[in-house]
């Protein structure tokens, strides 16, 4: 019956029963290392699914094992988090780096290629071009701007025939808000399949999910997550996240048991607490963001601002954004007249907003990401992407929004 009922209505309820935890409503906290079997033979069922030897049959259950492979708070929040993107099931990671380097290295090995878009997180950006080339795994980038044509002309003639095996984008893209077609990427996905082996396309989505911005349903075989921004949303947990598949997840989940990156309980319990509330939170903060970003970009000390909410019928972000985005979202970068030194006297009379990186969560956040979130993307890539000394990026939280307006309005008459 779950499925007549939107997720944020079954966050409080959804593969939770009362009855069973001596009705209690919430579910408790299984601080448990390891689980007791009721018999041998249950034992080796369990380990059966756990490892991949079998398939499950209808209506069976994993049974819990052992924490590092699973718990049943760490469970109960993969059933709930797959609920909002749609997927058959999903993974919970001890750090979106930890989902991240688990995807790569599960679809990927040495001699393989890894086709990504620019720009992403810069510890992904760390991860992809200075890591993996030591493992002799290839990396081709591509941009928003670049067309399907030229994404496959490059590809190609890099990668001196092989196909990608693994496609991955950050939509939007963190820190210019830049957008990418999701079907471009599915359609790139299957110009290279070969012999029948298609690249599996990740999307890293965020800054708009789960609730504004669904990728499975555009074609994307993984929805990947830092789940310690929106998801957990107080600053209070680490974590990450994938939503696809049960053969893919599997996958991904057998992986994780042997690198012991899973979520921990006590994580996977606040990130229950986080998901009651997931959609009312990213409402109003995008709420909040919209006045925040009509105000700067009136503002005469502002030269050009990254707003979804702000693209022009013109511009073929647009096109993109009317046709997988439900919102503009909470996030917002903007370029401040003048250079470093006007930034940095900005950002240290910001009131109310934390001078800290991260995102998505309760409070308002404020960083500049070509000397922190991305300094060590290089320099030629910052100036391609355009994320310059001016640029400032906000996270847009829960405060009043006109209290917000008044805080960098004080910070710019400090600059100006």
């Amino acid at each position: 019956m779950d499925n007549i009922f939107h997720p944020e209505s079954l966050m409080m309820s959804h593969g939770f029963h009362a009855a069973d935890h001596q009705g209690a409503i919430k579910c408790p906290l299984f601080q448990n290392s390891t689980f007791a079997f009721r018999t041998a033979e249950a034992g080796k069922s369990f380990f059966e699914l756990a490892y991949g030897l079998r398939q499950k049959v209808e209506g069976e259950e994993t049974g819990m094992i052992y924490s590092r492979l699973n718990n049943p708070n760490l469970d109960l929040v993969e059933k709930r988090l797959a609920l909002w993107d749609g997927g058959e099931e999903a993974a919970f990671f001890a750090s979106g780096m930890a989902a991240i380097s688990t995807l790569v290295f599960t679809f990927l090995k040495p001699g393989d290629c890894l086709l990504y878009g620019a720009p992403v997180y810069g510890g992904t950006d760390h991860f992809f071009n200075y890591v993996l080339p030591s493992f002799n795994i290839d990396v081709i980038k591509f941009n928003a701007s670049d067309s399907f044509e030229t994404i496959v002309k490059r590809t190609e003639s890099a990668n001196h025939g092989k196909i990608p095996g693994l496609i991955y984008t950050e939509i939007p893209g963190n820190p210019t808000i830049s957008l990418v077609d999701i079907d471009m990427c599915k359609q790139l996905a299957n110009h290279f399949e070969k012999d029948g082996k298609r690249p599996i396309l990740a999307v890293d989505n965020t800054f708009l999910g789960p609730v504004f911005q669904h990728p499975l349903k555009f074609g994307a075989d993984i929805s990947l997550y830092s789940a310690t921004k929106f998801i957990g949303g107080h600053s209070d947990v680490i974590a990450g996240a994938c939503v696809g598949n049960s053969n893919l997840i599997g996958q991904l989940k057998c992986m994780r048991t042997f690198f012991g990156c899973m979520l921990d309980p006590h994580s996977s319990w606040l990130i229950l607490r986080s998901l009651e509330t997931l959609k009312i939170r990213m409402e109003q903060q995008a709420l909040n963001a919209r006045k925040v970003a009509e105000y700067l970009q009136k503002h005469p000390a502002v030269d050009k601002i990254h707003y979804l909410g702000f693209l022009k019928d013109s511009d073929s972000q647009k096109a993109i954004f009317e046709k997988q985005c439900l919102s503009a979202g909470s996030m917002i970068s903007f370029e401040i007249k003048g250079g470093e030194k006007e930034a940095f006297l900005f950002l240290n009379n910001l009131k109310l907003f934390k001078l800290a990186v991260s995102l998505g969560s309760t409070e308002s956040l404020a960083e500049h990401p070509a000397t922190m979130t991305h300094v060590d993307v290089s320099a030629e890539d910052r100036e391609m992407l355009g994320i310059n000394e001016k640029l400032i990026r906000l996270s847009i939280g829960l405060e009043d929004a006109d209290d917000l307006i008044k805080a960098i309005e004080h910070a710019f008459n400090k600059v100006f």
